[in-house]
């Protein structure tokens, strides 16, 4: 089962973009501008909206990589 965590994110800076990150259990992930109504891709962040990001990228590697050594172990 595929399942997803949401993360809610508005840039304090301009352009102020209110975005919503969804991390999948598989590794997919989806951005979505909720002022646009689009999806957006990774390459389209900026500043602090990339940071935040790759901050949630980089913890999702991490835990994926303990689960993984436990489970092997």
């Amino acid at each position: 089962m595929r399942s997803c965590e949401n993360f809610r994110f508005i840039e304090q800076h301009r352009p102020w973009r209110d975005l919503t990150f969804k991390f999948y259990s598989d590794g997919a992930l989806t951005i979505i501008d909720n002022q646009a109504g689009e999806v957006i891709t990774p390459r389209k962040l900026k500043g602090e909206s990339h940071d935040f990001y790759v901050r949630k990228r980089i913890a999702f590697i991490k835990n994926d990589l303990m689960n993984k050594r436990l489970k092997y172990a």
